[in-house]
């Protein structure tokens, strides 16, 4: 990322949330907050019950000429009208992701604190590596941290763009921000009451 460039929005979804009333919510931070990409990231298995949330999801993020992608399920990608998936498992599925979507789709993998993960999924042809968690998010992250040290020399070294994800609390954002290209931002807004709000005192953090 260039020294003029600031770190974009990437959102996520709660793993777990009632529709009716999320998409109000998304439609206002997608109102005014400028974000890249919704990432669809709902804890479901049932094919019906996703695809209704990827449907509807997509319509709203399509009519602000955002772009949305999806957990893992990258075989319903092309049956609802997606942009593209969201790997969680480094470089495992990307071929077949890739295969399957073609060379216009968005393929993204997710690679821990991993820098051979992230190499070996750039190597075979992702739009963008994910690290983290860069913070606390609680007793279920005991893994390893994604240091600002690993982003500063992906940022050096590798052309794929890189994004930051988990625990990104101002704190956090502050020691990424200049190195990253993305801050996925998910939890970080929707626990607060007013999540556009929480948004916009991020974004201003990140312009800083």
């Amino acid at each position: 990322m260039s020294d003029t460039d600031t770190a974009r929005i990437y959102l996520a979804t709660p793993p777990m949330f009632e529709l009716e009333t999320f998409k109000p919510r998304l439609e206002k931070v997608l109102d005014t907050t400028p974000v890249a990409c919704l990432r669809i990231a709902a804890n479901l298995e049932d094919a019906s019950e996703l695809g209704k949330i990827c449907d509807q999801l997509r319509d709203i993020c399509h009519r602000f000429d955002v772009a949305v992608v999806v957990d893992r399920h990258f075989r319903m990608v092309e049956k609802h009208g997606l942009d593209g998936v969201h790997l969680t498992d480094g470089a495992k599925q990307v071929r077949e992701a890739r295969k399957l979507l073609g060379p216009d789709a968005i393929v993204g993998a997710y690679c821990g604190a991993s820098r051979h993960s992230g190499i070996t999924a750039a190597e075979i042809g992702v739009d963008y590596i994910s690290f983290g968690p860069v913070g606390d998010i609680g007793e279920l992250g005991t893994g390893e941290r994604a240091t600002p040290e690993l982003f500063r020399w992906w940022s050096e070294m590798i052309e794929v763009p890189v994004v930051a994800e988990g625990g990104l609390d101002a704190a956090a954002l502050e020691t990424i921000k200049d190195d990253v290209d993305f801050v996925t931002l998910g939890s970080e807004i929707w626990q607060a009451d007013d999540a556009a709000g929480e948004a916009q005192q991020l974004l201003t953090l990140l312009k800083g």
